[in-house]
């Protein structure tokens, strides 16, 4: 593989053939702005040369700290372009979590985004010797006189031009095989893994989404899911690549009022914004005239109809496509101006989207792409093809991506997007792949005639109940997870008689339904104990689960007054559930609902 596609190389021919455009927006002060591409270009030069000033060398780790905002991407490339190599920490990451990374990683250099990061970092300063420099983003940040602080604009002007030779010398030097990240995977059991990804990973993702996607130079994208996760540092890296608009929302409970500003034409979420949308459109239609409902129910059905039509690769009839004419200017164009009106591709992972909802957006004229892929595959390895949606598969092959089902149905992924390995653990880099070279990804799937891609479960999270049989937690949680009434779920059945769960109610459902029929409670503590709201939970659960096998349904349940967190460390910072965790925590909750006390109760 040739050096076109090293990333640095297409971000520096980018700055310079699209010198004026924009290459950034943000808001700033209540303003959108936007930072052209030769503005980005000297920005992350300076950021090179400064950490040059600090004797970074070649391959040295850089941390960063923060939510998404343009000085996140910034110092990112800034790094990257004199060789070193870039650490994201999420942003929500406790001071014990973003620890381990940094001392782990053995990072030099560490920027942060916000007070709360700061804050988090001076109280475990003294246990990071290696620490030489911390970098605050923001002018806002307290920087309590630490001696190893300062600010973004004066780490900025640390650079020389004694220090640009030594510059033009690294990018001159750049190689495939540096690592251009280690991205810590949380992990839902054990402690976090570097996963170092090179820039020849990186290439060959560049290359696979030029043969699949068509992004331009006049998209807009619009990133609201953290870089450090590989889903969107990937995206954005492709967006980049392609000479697209990059917008960045780094508060993300302002992300509805955000899409009809900046009206993005692309944009990656999770199946859970896809979820909460779904839920608050159906919601609002239950409560509208017969007329609306019936109207809505109508326009829904043609424009499934002309989907499937498209998907089947033949032309709409003459009476369809008048039929959607008619919907789509009557229902479906004001769902999607919802989204702003422009979007015309939203990549979609981090877990399976249930096919009903994923149906809807597609029926309303959104191409919400699914996808499938890891940390260590430097993101997708299979996604959803234009009007090729398969509801209940993750999608056909990424080009030049080679999978196969191993022993244990196994998925089993080969290829140039594979990561080198854990950084600092061969043995488990080792174990996780097979002789032959194939990735382990502890995925459990099939192929189909047509080559979609089947995900039935995670490996390790398959739970055997007492009576033998085997459960797959997520795929429960996921048909019960759309309900508007339903926060967070975490199945529990492993060595269990049946199966129950621990559900956290979505409390701004509950409360207004609450509202409506008059129930009066002092707190959700009392409120989650109400006879009628238990009633109408277990008429919920008991509808939702009725396509379940029986031994996979649902027989008790335990409303919780509190959402699973990361700082209790119940979740990951990508809302992947922490089973040992949580059912430790909540183990009196549990033990009651099999009739049994805990050892304290006794």
């Amino acid at each position: 593989m040739s050096l076109e596609f090293h990333f640095i190389q297409r971000i520096r021919q980018q700055a310079k053939t699209l010198a004026e455009k924009t290459a950034l927006r943000h808001k700033e002060n209540g303003r959108w702005q936007d930072i052209s591409w030769a503005d980005f270009q000297q920005q992350i030069d300076n950021i090179s040369l400064a950490l040059l000033s600090c004797g970074i060398q070649v391959q040295d780790k850089i941390g960063i700290f923060a939510h998404n905002m343009p000085n996140w991407t910034i110092a990112d490339i800034g790094a990257l372009q004199i060789r070193a190599v870039t650490v994201p920490i999420y942003a929500t990451n406790t001071a014990s979590q973003a620890v381990f990374i940094i001392n782990n990683a053995d990072m030099k250099i560490l920027f942060v985004g916000d007070q709360e990061q700061y804050d988090h970092l001076l109280e475990v300063i003294e246990q990071c010797p290696q620490l030489e420099k911390i970098v605050a983003m923001k002018p806002s940040i307290d920087l309590h006189n630490h001696s190893l602080a300062c600010h973004w604009a004066d780490f900025s002007q640390l650079g020389q031009n004694t220090q640009q030779a030594e510059l033009e010398q690294r990018l001159a030097q750049k190689s495939l095989d540096d690592l251009f990240t280690l991205i810590y995977t949380s992990g839902t059991t054990g402690e976090p893994k570097g996963v170092m990804l090179d820039y020849a990973n990186l290439a060959h993702q560049l290359q696979a989404h030029d043969k699949l996607l068509n992004v331009t130079q006049d998209d807009v994208s619009l990133s609201f899911l953290p870089f450090s996760h590989i889903f969107e540092r990937a995206w954005i890296s492709y967006v980049l690549h392609r000479g697209a608009v990059n917008a960045y929302l780094e508060d993300t409970n302002q992300v509805r009022e955000t899409l009809t500003d900046v009206r993005p034409t692309l944009m990656c979420a999770v199946p859970r914004f896809y979820e909460k949308i779904y839920t608050a459109v159906w919601d609002k239609v239950q409560k509208a005239p017969f007329y609306r409902r019936a109207l809505f129910s109508w326009a829904l059905k043609v424009g499934q109809h002309y989907f499937n039509a498209k998907a089947q690769t033949r032309n709409p009839s003459f009476l369809l496509q008048k039929q959607y004419a008619i919907a789509d200017k009557l229902v479906l164009s004001k769902l999607r101006a919802l989204l702003g009106g422009r979007i015309r591709m939203m990549p979609c992972g981090g877990a399976k989207l249930e096919p009903t909802i994923g149906l809807f957006f597609h029926s309303i004229g959104l191409n919400v792409k699914l996808g499938y892929g890891m940390t260590e595959t430097t993101a997708t390895v299979s996604c959803w093809g234009d009007y090729q949606f398969n509801p209940n598969s993750i999608g056909t092959l990424m080009p030049d991506a080679e999978v196969k089902i191993g022993e244990n149905n196994e998925i089993l992924v080969r290829g140039g997007m594979v990561m080198r390995g854990y950084y600092k653990k061969p043995e488990e880099t080792a174990q996780t792949f097979t002789e032959d070279g194939f990735l382990k990804t502890g995925d459990a799937g099939a192929f189909d005639e047509q080559g979609n891609l089947y995900i039935t479960d995670r490996i390790k999270e398959l739970m055997k109940t007492s009576n033998g049989k085997y459960i797959a937690p997520q795929m429960i949680e996921g048909k019960l997870g759309k309900d508007k009434f339903i926060e967070q779920i975490a199945v529990v059945a492993d060595a269990k008689k049946y199966v129950s769960a621990l559900i956290v109610p979505c409390f701004e459902s509950l409360e207004d339904y609450a509202k409506q029929l008059n129930i009066k409670y002092q707190d959700r503590l009392e409120l989650i104990k109400h006879s009628q709201i238990l009633q109408m939970f277990e008429k919920r659960i008991n509808d939702l689960q009725k396509e379940l096998a029986h031994f996979e349904q649902i027989k008790k349940f335990t409303l919780l007054p509190q959402a699973f967190t990361t700082k209790m460390e119940e979740i990951t910072p990508t809302l992947k559930l922490r089973r040992k965790v949580i059912m430790e925590r909540y183990r009196a909750q549990i033990d009651a609902m099999y009739g049994s006390k805990t050892k304290t109760e006794n």
